[in-house]
């Protein structure tokens, strides 16, 4: 049998070669880290481009379609301060000119009779077009099933969820203005544009707060 002998081991060559591996084991890790990071933060960062992008036209769509839908209890509101006491409506024709021009949407037929002193009584059948904003989810449903949305931040990330905590408010409101609507119920479709007047008007502050901040979120 065969013996080394210590004495004749080159250490410094040995401890070199030890040192050199640890070196390049921690460097491998590092790198490793490094890039995982460095994917984590190219998501990071698409995730937030998308839900930015998601707000902007969310926040677009809203503001167009609330002042087209906010019209609807104003035409009802001045209908009933144009009916008489017995709810007829009897105008002059001028009046009803006016009327019709400051709601050109809501008129589908109108019929008349003639009366004294220049006055008609109007048969008016009404059009309501109700305009449903189709306010997305997906960008941010997305981060949150990839669980890339942790990576936000605290203070992003609970901005975030009250965002669109108050967009699904909204959309339960435009359902149930929707229904009033099929159901012909006008007074509750301008009960339930009431609630989201006030709904829209939040979510509306929270998108312009989020797209001014969310480079934050980064």
């Amino acid at each position: 049998m065969r013996f080394f002998k210590l004495k004749n081991l080159n250490w410094k060559y040995i401890l070199g070669e030890i040192l050199l591996l640890f070196v390049g084991i921690n460097l491998a890790i590092w790198f490793n880290d490094w890039n995982a990071s460095k994917a984590v933060q190219q998501d990071k960062e698409v995730a937030l481009v998308k839900i930015k992008g998601e707000i902007e036209a969310n926040l677009e769509e809203l503001v167009q379609n609330r002042e087209i839908n906010q019209q609807i209890p104003s035409f009802f509101a001045e209908m009933d301060s144009l009916n008489d006491d017995h709810g007829k409506l009897i105008l002059k024709p001028s009046t009803m000119q006016d009327f019709r021009q400051r709601y050109p949407r809501y008129f589908s037929s109108v019929d008349s009779v003639a009366l004294d002193d220049g006055l008609y009584e109007y048969d008016v059948d009404a059009f309501v077009n109700f305009e449903i904003t189709d306010l997305s989810s997906i960008a941010w449903e997305i981060a949150k099933s990839t669980g890339i949305f942790h990576e936000f931040g605290y203070d992003c990330l609970y901005d975030l969820q009250g965002l669109y905590y108050t967009q699904d408010l909204v959309k339960v409101e435009l359902d149930k203005a929707t229904d009033a609507l099929r159901a012909g119920s006008m007074r509750t479709l301008v009960r339930e544009l009431a609630i989201l007047k006030q709904l829209e008007g939040q979510l509306e502050d929270q998108y312009k707060d989020m797209i001014k901040n969310i480079d934050n979120c980064k």
